[in-house]
Formats: C-alpha cells, structure tokens, sequence
C-alpha cells in the first residue's frame, strides 16, 4: 500500500483537517471571550502558537494510535481484520460537519450581530474637518472654525448623507492624520478640508473633498469672494459638496441650502460675534461661558431677531448656572429662561431652542417629564443632531428608562464618535442596568478620548466597587482630577476596602468641603453605607440646595438600593420623578427600535 494510501486509511487526512478546524474555531472564540474578561493579549497570541505547535503532535498521534472498541490503541497492534478505521472515519467526518457548522454560525454572528454596528461606513457619509487659518493672525482662529461648523450644519440638511458632528470631526484639528486614519476613526467615505485666508475685505477659500478610503481627490476648488459674500461661498461650496457625492438634495433638482446659523438680517458682524460666542462656549470653563455670553448680547444688539444666538444665549446661561449658587445661579437661570423664550417666540420650529429648553428644564426646574418633551421635539427637528439625541437619553435615564436611554446614547455616538462625554454617559447608564463590563469599557472609552473627562476616574471606580475589585478602585479614586468628585470616589473606595475610619475620614473632608454643591453625592455614599436615614437627610439638604444631581436619582446605583424604603417613592413623587415601580405607567417609553413616538406630545411650559 502506498504512503498516501496509508495516510487515507489510517484518517491522517481527517484529522488534519478536524484539527485545523477546532483550532480556528478556539481562537475565533478566544478573540471574542478573552477581552470581556480584560485577560492580557499575551494570552491570545500563546493560544495561537500552541495550536501551530500542537498540529504536527496530532498528526503523529493519528499515525501511530487508534481507536478500537476496547480504547486507544497502537495502529501496529491492531490485527487488519480487526481495524476499525473506516468507521472512526465516518465519525470524524460528522465531527468535522459539526466543527465547521460552528464556525459559519460564529462567523454569521460576528458579522450581522455582535459587529454589525462597528466601523461601518455609509455610501454617503462625510465629515468637515476644521478648515485650516491661513490669515495669520490667530485672533481669526474663530471664523475658520466657525465656517468649518457652517459647513457642518449645511450638509446635514442634505437628504441621506450622514454627518459627523463637529466635537468629532474637530480631534483632528492641528494634527497630520492620513485620510485612511482619519475615515476609519470617523467611520466616513469622504472628508471636507481645507483652508481659509481673510485679508481685509477679502477673503479665500480653498475646500477640497477627498476620498477617505485612498486619499484620492473628488472634487476641488478656491472661492475669492468679498467678506460680505461669505453666507453665499457656503452655500456654493455645499451645492458643489453635494454634486461631487452625486445624491439626491431636499426633493428639489438645485435646492437652496440654508444656514440656520446667519442672522435674519445678514449682519456679518452680528455673525462675527456669534462666531465668537461659540468659540468661548465651546471651552466650557465658567470664565469662557461669561465671555460668550458676552459676544452673544453682542450679535443680539445687532440683530435681536437672530434666533440661533437666543437659543445658545440661554443655553449657555443654564450651563453657568448649573456652576454657580445663591443668588447667582437664580439670575443665571432667569436669564436663560428669557433668551429661550424669544428664541422659540422668533422660531418654534428650531431645534436648538427646543434642546436649551429641555436642559433649562432639567436643570433649573427638575421638570423632568417637561424636559422629556422638549427633547424628544428637538430629536425629531434634527435627526442627524447627536446633541439633541444625547439630551434626550439623558432624560429617559433621569425617569428610569435605563434601556432606551442606552439605544439613544449610542445614536448619538454613532454620529459623533469620539466625543468622550456621550461615552462617559454610556456608561453612567450600563452602570444603573447592571452591565458593569460594557460600562467600564465606555467610560475606559471616554478617558481614552477625553483624559480630563470629568468625573470620569470617579465613575469607573463606583463601577469597580460593584464588581468587587476595591483595590482597583481606590487607585482610580486617587486618579480623579475633580476635587469634590475625588472626595467622593475615595469615601466609597475606602469603605469598600473595610478600613471604615479612613472611609468615615474621607466622607468628613466631602461633607466640610463640598456640602454645599454635593449634597446629592453625600447622600449616595451613606445610601452604600446602608445609612438610609442619613442619606435621606441629606437628600433633603440637596433639595434646598438646588442641586442639579437629584434628577439622576434613578440611575444611582447606591440610593437605588433604598428603593424600597417607605420614603422613597414619596421623595421621587416630590422632585418631579415616577417612583420605580411607577415609572412605566407614568411616563411613556421610547421603544429601542425607534426614539420617535407617532405623535409627540405637545408642550406649553411656563418660562
């Protein structure tokens, strides 16, 4: 009998292949295991090489060993008439049938379910990067961004291209990514640069759409225009945008895109000072919010009937708010509260003015369900707005709808992908449903993003004291920039860690130092001390305080476990919120599948 014969009967052939069927499939699972447990990559790769390693083993085994009714025997041992190999055959044969149908089915499920959302990249998707200032003179930093943000908002208003949002498309400001890079991270076909140079009166664009997968160009052209002209050179450069991507516009053969970010009147320096007011906003410190609220009156001294600067106006007064007190934060408030107000008196239909009513609302007001509306209007004026979708999980996770506050934080995601807030609050919400893996890779996420994300330290390590790793806790505790936040992070930590006079230590130095604007943390911490009559004091002190926390009551881990308490569900009932057994029928939910009711409930809140 011939050598290849022998192999053929002794099921070599058989075993070769069951072999290296069951060690892709092991390493095809251990790719997608190993990484939930955060086990080292090292691991991984020592898999991969045993499997390569162990393939000549088995073929020597399958040579000199077979199996007979009466167990594993030497193939030389084995009388010919007593052989039994063409049985085993058939049976490796189902077993190879078996193997192989396992892996298809591991294939199909990685490719349709567990990654159907990863790195995929729409026919028609594209991101503005922030046009390069070429006017040298960095106090024009302002209107080269602000014309990138022009650009964003007009091509979102072209029908079926997908937008992403300006945090995103902004990481790459000042940095020298390849367009490969760079439409992977962004998960987009084509990128929109360029350069902007304002001399005087006059003033240059270059733009130039490129295709993201090569690099190649599409499309480029320089517009040398009168600054007067600018509102006409966006316009011009996203009909040519939408030309070169060859898609269907708004329903009309050349429609006329508009910029809702220019003023009724076209006053270039009312549009210059809501210009600026957005750069400060954007740095969402205290000072730079005064200094756009500034540059805000400024465009509305010009024209009062600019819309857009109303709606950012009381936006931005909610957020000062939100970081003041006292008498302070009253006046903040009631200023926001009057900027909306005009703002959707000016425009009922803008989606900006709706988004700052809903975090006034929130804020301010504790008007949860009030805020849900406000939203939910917002969500369905700008569909491609993740802004508006953030706002909106938001508040569905404010009034315990946990789930699709998850499927609308990561819609907002989808569209701005590297905006590590929306995947700090991805993760605040895995963390209210229980899913302490997913929550601790969003908020790891987040950081990786964002390394001065705040509160972010804090949060993974109220994540890891629920896990039970309280040694891992206490070094993110200690990794936390935010003062009141670190205070808080270590009180839980340490009394995780069963040293009780430290964690009694740390909760003294929170309640001196922060119980002014943490009330609502202190009361947390004694809730995961089983505390529940301090925790309650110190929600009422979070009442009278104004704070701004009592709305993510709900969503906190600690004092949800008091949620059957007696007093617990007449507090919720007292600051706006459904108790938790209550929360379905009081408050309709958004389906996971759609974040648009059928007919959205209209809303008249006093202002």
């Amino acid at each position: 009998m011939s050598f290849v014969a022998e192999l053929r009967r002794r099921n070599v052939y058989r075993a070769a292949v069951f072999y290296a069927a069951s060690a892709w499939l092991l390493v095809q699972v251990a790719t997608q295991v190993l990484p939930l447990f955060h086990i080292a990559e090292w691991v991984m790769r020592w898999i991969v090489v045993a499997a390569v390693v162990g393939f000549p083993f088995a073929m020597a085994f399958a040579w000199f060993y077979e199996w007979t009714p009466q167990g594993l025997r030497r193939e030389s041992e084995v009388a010919p008439a007593k052989s039994i190999t063409h049985q085993t055959g058939k049976k490796l044969d189902r077993w190879i049938i078996a193997v192989l149908a396992a892996a298809v089915v591991l294939l199909l499920t990685d490719r349709f379910v567990l990654h159907k959302d990863a790195n995929v990249v729409a026919d028609n998707s594209i991101a503005v990067l922030p046009l390069v200032n070429e006017s040298g003179d960095a106090k024009d930093e302002y209107f080269s961004d602000g014309l990138s943000e022009d650009l964003i908002n007009a091509l979102t208003q072209i029908s079926g291209v997908r937008v992403i949002s300006r945090n995103s498309s902004f990481q790459f400001k000042g940095k020298a990514d390849d367009p490969q890079s760079i439409g992977a991270k962004l998960g987009v076909t084509s990128l929109l640069g360029g350069t902007v140079r304002k001399l005087g009166s006059r003033l240059r664009i270059s733009a130039a759409l490129i295709h993201a997968a090569d690099g190649s160009q599409v499309w480029a052209q320089t517009f040398d225009r009168e600054y007067k002209d600018i509102f006409d050179v966006q316009g011009e450069i996203a009909q040519a945008v939408a030309q070169a991507l060859r898609i269907r516009l708004l329903g009309d053969a050349q429609p006329a895109i508009v910029a809702r970010d220019r003023p009724p009147n076209g006053n270039l320096k009312a549009y210059e000072a809501y210009l600026q007011g957005n750069f400060h906003y954007d740095r969402i410190t205290k000072e730079d919010f005064r200094q756009a609220i500034g540059y805000y009156r400024q465009a509305l001294k010009l024209e009062p009937n600019y819309a857009l600067a109303l709606a950012r106006l009381s936006l931005t007064w909610s957020y000062l708010g939100d970081q003041s007190g006292g008498s302070e934060q009253s006046e903040a408030y009631a200023n926001a509260r009057e900027a909306v107000r005009q703002a959707l008196a000016l425009d009922a239909n803008m989606a900006q003015a709706h988004n700052a009513l809903g975090w006034l609302l929130l804020s301010a007001d504790w008007n949860v369900a009030g805020a849900r509306v406000e939203f939910v209007k917002a969500e369905t004026l700008a569909p491609d707005d993740a802004f508006a979708k953030n706002g909106l999980a938001a508040v569905l996770s404010d009034l315990g709808q946990h789930e699709p506050a998850v499927v609308m934080e990561r819609r907002a995601i989808e569209l701005d992908p590297l905006h590590g807030h929306y995947r700090f609050f991805l993760g605040f919400y895995l963390t209210a449903l229980g899913r302490l893996d997913e929550a601790e890779a969003a908020i790891r996420k987040a950081l990786e993003l964002q390394p001065g994300e705040l509160s972010g330290h804090a949060q993974l390590a109220v994540v890891l004291v629920l896990r039970g790793e309280v040694a891992e806790a206490l070094r993110e505790a200690e990794l936390e920039t935010q003062p009141s936040w670190k205070r808080y992070a270590r009180a839980v930590a340490l009394f995780a860690s069963g040293d009780h006079a430290a964690a009694d230590a740390a909760l003294e130095e929170l309640i001196v130092e922060d119980a002014e604007n943490s009330s609502f943390q202190i009361a947390s911490v004694y809730a995961y001390r089983k505390e529940a009559d301090k925790a309650f004091e110190w929600l009422e002190k979070a009442v009278i305080a104004r704070d701004a926390g009592l709305v993510q009551l709900l969503a906190d881990p600690f004092l949800m476990t008091m949620r059957s308490d007696p007093r617990f569900a007449p507090f919720c009932r007292k600051i706006g919120l459904p108790a938790p057994g209550e929360a379905a029928a009081a408050v309709p939910k958004i389906a996971a599948s759609d974040s648009r009711p059928a007919s959205a409930p209209d809303s008249e809140h006093k202002l």
